[in-house]
């Protein structure tokens, strides 16, 4: 497998994001010695994909990408691809579909509810998270702490939902954690500091804006062996394959709840998977191997 076709681009809010995970694979796979075609996407259409490839490296986040679109169109065409199936895909990137599956196993996760199209208020107090359903890299997601905000923050992710619904979860104080797991075993946990408590599109992707650290501490040892077991159970949950990554907020009495599962993990210089991958030893170029070598088919 040495002809690689890395996708990235895409139509979705999370494009920029995505071009840069993508410039960073195809600079480390040409390093490897792989053959790389860049293919940069900029409609929903697998048709800029070239079918003399081994596999397809996804570096899509959002959309298309991540949503079980370009994974059902790479099946039909029969080129294995990095990350998790189609139907896997679709349940991730719906955060309310997300929610039902792992209350169905089992894995806490934060109270919420999903407002129809035309439905403004919730039965949940503040504060309360306000998030489009069917997006990520935290595009349109607000914490809402006072009434006044509530309005303007359900218009703001409605707009950003082809649906026009809009996800509200209670807010959980406390720790923010989130655990890769790469082949279905757990990546080291890592702890995510942002200002003011809050991990926001900004705090994400600015460098240097928020600190991200590996717990060490012998009392935390407990609950980073149960992160990394729910992440495992969340990813299996979910019908995962290859490489997830799955977020938590924690309370401060030590009670983790899964916020929901990325199917393609960021690949930036401040993307959270590629840290975890490191502290276990496996370098940049490593962990795209790694994901190559779990790519299939369906």
């Amino acid at each position: 497998m040495r002809r690689i076709a890395v996708v990235m681009g895409g139509t979705s809010n999370e494009r920029e994001v995505s071009l840069r995970s993508g410039a960073a694979v195809v600079e480390a796979l040409r390093a490897a010695g792989y053959v790389v075609w860049p293919v940069t996407l900029d409609a929903d259409s697998v048709d800029a994909v070239p079918r003399d490839v081994d596999a397809v490296f996804l570096a899509l986040h959002g959309g298309y990408g991540e949503g079980g679109g370009i994974q059902a169109d790479l099946d039909r065409i029969g080129l294995p691809y990095t990350g998790p199936g189609a139907e896997a895909s679709r349940v991730a990137m719906d955060k309310a579909a997300t929610k039902a599956r792992l209350v169905a196993a089992g894995v806490p996760t934060a109270r919420w509810e999903v407002l129809a199209r035309g439905q403004g208020e919730t039965v949940l107090p503040l504060p309360l998270v306000v998030k489009p359903p069917r997006d990520g890299s935290s595009v349109g997601v607000v914490k809402v702490t006072e009434p006044e905000a509530w309005r303007g923050a359900v218009e703001a992710a409605r707009a950003l939902d082809p649906r026009g619904e809009v996800l509200v979860e209670a807010y959980i104080p406390g720790r923010e954690l989130t655990v890769g797991v790469l082949g279905g075993v757990a990546l080291p946990v890592v702890e995510v500091s942002a200002p003011d408590g809050w991990y926001g599109f900004e705090a994400k992707y600015t460098p240097g804006m928020t600190a991200y650290t590996f717990p060490e501490r012998a009392e935390d040892a407990p609950l980073l062996a149960r992160c990394q077991r729910l992440a495992c159970e969340a990813f299996g949950a979910l019908g995962c394959r290859g490489v997830s990554r799955v977020d938590f907020r924690v309370t401060p009495a030590g009670e983790p709840f899964v916020l929901e599962v990325n199917t393609l993990p960021g690949m930036t210089e401040t993307s959270l998977l590629p840290k975890a991958a490191a502290r276990s030893g496996l370098s940049f170029g490593a962990l795209c191997e790694r994901l190559l070598a779990y790519a299939a088919c369906g």
